[in-house]
C-alpha cells in the first residue's frame, strides 16, 4: 500500500524551478526519501522530464561513499549536467553526511539549468544553515510523521475510535503504520529509537554519558504536556539517587534531542502581558509511537497523548504554538486578594490568525466544562476560543462565543478552526 503525502508533494511542486535550494527536513524514517525519490521523481517523469535529467545521490548508501567528499560530489554533478540541453533536477538524500555541503549547494545554484532538492535529518545542519548560509536562497519544507488524517487514509477499514487508539499508541511513522502485527510494530519502534535515533545522537554529539541521556529521555517521556524547567529536571535526577547531571548538561542534551527532531519545546506565553515567560516549558514528542516505545508502553495516558497529538497536528498545519498563561486576581476565604495563573493549552498563531485552544479528553459534568473554559473566558481579546473534546459530535458555541469541537472534526478537517 502506498502513502501519497499530497500536501508535501504539492509544496515541492510549488517551489519547482524557483532558483533556490529545496531542503526537505524531518525526523529519520518519516518518509523524506520516499517523498523525494519516489513521489516527486514520479511527478517529474509524468511531467515529461527524462530520467537522464534526474540526478539521484543517496549519501547514506555505502556505494556513494566517495560522493560524501564535497569536491568529488560537485565534479560528479557538473559532469552530469549538460549545457543547453534543458532543465536538470538534482536529488540528494541525507545531505548532512557530506562535509561542506553548504558550499556544494551554493555552487549548484550557479548552474543555470539545475534545480536542486536535498533531504536532511538534523536541524543544526539544515534549519539554521538555511538562514545563515543560503541567505534567502533556500526553502525548507519540513516533513512530519503521518497526521491522523493521513494515517486513517490507509487504515480506512477501522472505526474512528479504533484508528485513534492505534495512532496514539504506535504513532505515524510510515513503515510502522503499514505493519499489521502488534509485536512487529513494538519491536520496530524500540529498535528504531535505540539503534537509529539514540545511537545517532550519541555518536554525532560525542556524548560520553549515555546513561544520563537515556535517563533524561525517560523523564521527559513520562512528563509530556507537563510544565518543567532545567532545575526541576536536575532535582528529578538527584531524587533518583543514581545519576547526577548538571543543569548545563541537561540543557545541552535537550537541544540535541530537539536538533534530531525527536522532541519539540513549547514556550510559555503571558497572554495579557504579551510576553514570553522563560521559567518553564513543555516538551512534546514528534511521534507518539517513539515516546511510548521509550517507556515500553507503560504510561499510555489518553489525556496527555491527545494533547501531544493536537500539538503535532497544529504544527503540521504550519502554526506556531505556545502554552498560554492568563493571570487573574481573586479573593480568598479571608477576603485577601490573591493572584491565580490559569493555563491555556495552546496559543496558536499563523500570520494574522490566532486561536486559543483547550484540549479536554471529556466533559462529563457542567463543572468540568466550566473548568476547561475558565482560562478562555479570562482572555480579553476577540480571537477565537476553542475547546477540543475527544469523540465525534456537532460543533456547538455558547453565549460567550467559545466553540466546543469534536476531536474527529478537528483532525479530519484542515479548516476546522475556522468552523
Amino acid at each position: 500500500m502506498e502513502i501519497l503525502r499530497p500536501t508535501y508533494l504539492d509544496k515541492l511542486i510549488a517551489h519547482e524551478g524557483n532558483q533556490r535550494v529545496k531542503i526537505v527536513t524531518g525526523i529519520r524514517r518519516c518518509g523524506k526519501s520516499y517523498l523525494l525519490f519516489v513521489l516527486f521523481k514520479r511527478h517529474l517523469i509524468e511531467s515529461g522530464v527524462k530520467t537522464s535529467h534526474i540526478i539521484e545521490i543517496q549519501l547514506d548508501d555505502r556505494a556513494n561513499k566517495r560522493l560524501r567528499n564535497p569536491d568529488k560530489c560537485l565534479a560528479f554533478i557538473r559532469k552530469k549536467v549538460k549545457p543547453d540541453t534543458g532543465q536538470y533536477y538534482l536529488l540528494i538524500d541525507e545531505v548532512q553526511m557530506m562535509d561542506e555541503f553548504e558550499d556544494v549547494l551554493n555552487s549548484c545554484l550557479h548552474i543555470s539549468n539545475l534545480d536542486t532538492y536535498v533531504t536532511g535529518s538534523n536541524s543544526k545542519f539544515l534549519s539554521k544553515d538555511v538562514i545563515t548560509e543560503f541567505r534567502g536562497r533556500g526553502d525548507e519544507i519540513h516533513l512530519n510523521p503521518l497526521s491522523f488524517a493521513e494515517f486513517w487514509s490507509v487504515k480506512s477499514e477501522l472505526s474512528f475510535d479504533r484508528a485513534w487508539s492505534e495512532y496514539v499508541t504506535y504513532g505515524g511513522l510510515p513503515y510502522c503504520v503499514l505493519l499489521t502485527d502488534q509485536q512487529e510494530k513494538e519491536k520496530y519502534l524500540k529498535d528504531l529509537f535505540k539503534e537509529v535515533y539514540l545511537k545517532d545522537i550519541l555518536e554525532h554529539n560525542r556524548v560520553q554519558n549515555d546513561v544520563a541521556m537515556e535517563r533524561l529521555l525517560d523523564i521527559v517521556s513520562s512528563g509530556i504536556g507537563s510544565l518543567t524547567n532545567l532545575r526541576k529536571l536536575e532535582n528529578t535526577f538527584k531524587s533518583d539517587g543514581g545519576v547526577t547531571i548538571a543543569v548545563n548538561t541537561i540543557s545541552r542534551y535537550l537541544e540535541m534531542l530537539e536538533d534530531a527532531y525527536v522532541l519539540q519545546r513549547v514556550e510559555r506565553y503571558d497572554v495579557k502581558g504579551r510576553k514570553y515567560i522563560s521559567t518553564q516549558q513543555k516538551y512534546y514528542f514528534v511521534d507518539l509511537g517513539l515516546r511510548n516505545a521509550r517507556l515500553n508502553w507503560r504510561q499510555v495516558e489518553e489525556t496527555h497523548l491527545m494533547e501531544n497529538a493536537i500539538y503535532n497536528e497544529l504544527r503540521s498545519r504550519g502554526f506556531s504554538v505556545d502554552v498560554g498563561v492568563v493571570d487573574l486576581w481573586e479573593r480568598d476565604a479571608e477576603g485577601k486578594s490573591i493572584r491565580k495563573s490559569l493555563e491555556v493549552d495552546f496559543v496558536v498563531n499563523r500570520g494574522s490568525q490566532r486561536y486559543y485552544i483547550q484540549s479536554a479528553y471529556s466533559l462529563p459534568t457542567q463543572e468540568k466544562e466550566e473548568q476547561e473554559e475558565r482560562s478562555l473566558k479570562n482572555v480579553d481579546d476577540s480571537f477565537k476560543k476553542i475547546v477540543i473534546v475527544n469523540g465525534d459530535f456537532l460543533v456547538r458555541r455558547n453565549e460567550e462565543g467559545i466553540v466546543t469541537m469534536s476531536l474527529r472534526q478537528f483532525l479530519m478537517d484542515e479548516k476546522s478552526l475556522d468552523t
